[in-house]
């Protein structure tokens, strides 16, 4: 039942909110794009949005000419009302309904980034699934770029708990496939004006 209730809270958020009335919202995902930069990836290079949702990061990674983008999350209303928004450059994009810990890669991913979804798995059991995932769908010296909220963040998002990181238990949760690269910590801005502290790691494979 897990499954379906977390889909239900997140098609009902999706239904209910304005893009601009959820925490998360960005306008331009500057420290995604940093990465992005960071690893000079090439414009064919596949990339994949975990949790994307109705993120702006895929209007970025089009207006940069990548070519081969994939968006998953588990709200087919989030996908829907990314499409709508992106209008015919929705067809560059792959979309995937799915809960990330159902997720089956049909390909390899050069860079898989996921901007607080993780945090939501807080099990054990979901957490080691999700590594055991990332593991298989994404390619040899690719790259993983994980925010979560760290340990001085908020400790629920959207009326749910969420699962707090360090740089230590983050390295320590994906280090029997990855290496860590860096993490950093930034301060997000909500649109209620108020602060959340992200921890973001990157690692290659």
């Amino acid at each position: 039942m897990e499954t379906i209730s977390n889909k239900q809270h997140w098609e009902k958020i999706y239904t209910t909110k304005l893009t601009n009335e959820v925490s998360w919202f960005q306008v331009y995902p500057k420290t995604s794009m940093e990465f992005i930069a960071l690893f000079d990836l090439p414009t064919n290079a596949a990339i994949i949005d975990i949790g994307g949702g109705e993120s702006n990061f895929v209007d970025s990674l089009i207006e940069k000419g990548y070519t081969n983008i994939t968006v998953l999350d588990i709200s087919e209303n989030a996908i829907n009302r990314a499409k709508k928004r992106l209008g015919k450059n929705a067809d560059l994009v792959k979309w995937i309904v799915c809960d990330i810990t159902e997720f089956k890669p049909e390909q390899q991913y050069a860079f898989w980034h996921d901007r607080a979804a993780f945090h939501f798995l807080t099990t054990e059991q979901q957490a080691d699934k999700y590594v055991e995932i990332a593991k298989t769908g994404i390619s040899k010296d690719g790259y993983l770029i994980l925010g979560t909220f760290s340990e001085s963040g908020p400790q629920k998002c959207s009326g749910l708990e969420i699962k707090q990181y360090s740089e230590k238990s983050m390295s320590a949760k994906f280090e029997k496939y990855f290496t860590r690269i860096k993490c950093i910590q930034e301060d997000h801005q909500t649109p209620f004006s108020t602060t959340q502290n992200f921890l973001f790691c990157s690692f290659k494979k």
